[in-house]
């Protein structure tokens, strides 16, 4: 059984600072690329920041400057630094892998989400 855990979302003001943890646990061969995914009230699930097993990043033109997605292969854990917090980051926080357990073939995971609220 694979599972993704998220923690670090919480409430914070405007121009804050929060870091998002996603960990992933079980048999696990590999991980390619890990991604952070947030979705608001009535809107549509988006990209946030992705990055590969070799380092290389991505990430949405609304976040770019103010986040900053890095992993740690040997917790296969990925993390997302997210300063100069603003109104509109506030959405619930996904935590997406694509990985291969052993003697299967890669596939999408998704952890459970964590609120970040941003509000004074």
């Amino acid at each position: 059984q694979v599972q993704l855990v998220e923690s670090g979302g919480g409430l914070v003001q405007p121009g804050g600072s929060l870091r998002l943890s996603c960990a992933a646990s079980g048999i696990i061969f590999r991980i390619h690329d890990m991604g952070w995914y947030r979705q608001a009230p009535g809107e549509q699930r988006e990209l946030v920041a992705v990055i590969t097993s070799g380092g290389a990043t991505n990430y949405a033109d609304s976040v770019k400057g103010r986040f900053t997605i890095f992993r740690d292969n040997a917790k296969n854990t990925a993390y997302l630094q997210m300063s100069s917090l603003k109104p509109e980051d506030t959405a619930v926080y996904y935590c997406k892998a694509v990985l291969v357990r052993l003697g299967g073939s890669p596939r999408n995971y998704w952890g459970q989400g964590t609120q970040v609220t941003v509000s004074s």
